[in-house]
């Protein structure tokens, strides 16, 4: 626990086998209390290897909900057992567990209610091997999103997120999409909602087993983002009302 506040970490799984476990073995559990991992009906043994290493919470789903399924059973779950902050981590070790300690205590300080692990400050994305022309749509992107939502995020784009009990009970994360755009739409609620977003700079490694999105579907979730953007200024100017921020 930070300051008498439960720290859970929830992993969004989706054949996950072959990383899990080296994510899990650099959780820090001095803190950590609690660690639920969600199958998304994944096609190896993620479940078997979650219950071999002792996951306190291993969750499958009976038919493949999605990305953003996914993370609505994994916050659900969260807030079922109690905690007070939650640390979304990609079990595909794409994302460093040990930054779990710094991004929580600035929540548990209450300093932020909401913190970013971002793979832009410090050219970490680049470094670790991201695709150059997924470097290029990030930036494009985030540049068109903090225009619209007045902000100033180094990206939107990240995979790692941890969250106070309050922004989880306030944002009506159901309300959005279950595919890979949920995680756009929630920022523009917690946004929308007065919550500030804080960044911390994460080194991030990309490899064959790490999770990502073909060309295609990144051309889907770019569209999805576009839309949510101006959504969300349309939502503050009055010239609309949309669904998610509901």
């Amino acid at each position: 626990m930070l300051h008498n506040k439960k720290v859970v970490v929830v992993m969004p799984a989706y054949n996950a086998a072959l990383t899990i476990e080296k994510t899990y073995r650099e959780i820090p559990f001095n803190i950590v209390d609690e660690v639920i991992l969600v199958d998304d009906h994944g096609k190896d043994n993620t479940v078997e290897v979650a219950k071999r290493l002792g996951i306190q919470h291993v969750i499958r789903h009976q038919t493949n909900k999605g990305y953003g399924g996914n993370q609505k059973t994994c916050y659900d779950k969260a807030k079922e057992i109690g905690a007070d902050i939650v640390v979304m981590l990609h079990p595909d070790y794409q994302y460093t567990p040990k930054l779990i300690t710094a991004m929580a205590s600035i929540i548990a300080e209450d300093l932020y209610p909401v913190v970013f692990g971002s793979r832009i400050l410090g050219m970490g994305a680049l470094k670790g091997g991201m695709p150059l022309y997924k470097f290029v749509f990030n930036r494009c992107l985030t540049l068109f999103q903090n225009i619209l939502m007045h902000q100033k995020l180094s990206e939107y784009h990240t995979g790692y997120r941890a969250f106070s009990r309050k922004v989880l009970d306030t944002v009506p994360y159901h309300q959005c999409s279950d595919d890979f755009v949920f995680d756009n739409q929630m920022i523009a609620q917690i946004f929308y909602a007065g919550f500030d977003i804080a960044e911390v700079t994460c080194p991030t490694k990309y490899f064959p087993e790490a999770s990502s999105i073909n060309f295609k579907r990144s051309s889907i979730y770019g569209l999805g983002v576009l839309q949510t953007s101006i959504a969300y200024r349309l939502q503050k100017w009055g010239l609309g009302s949309f669904r998610i921020f509901k």
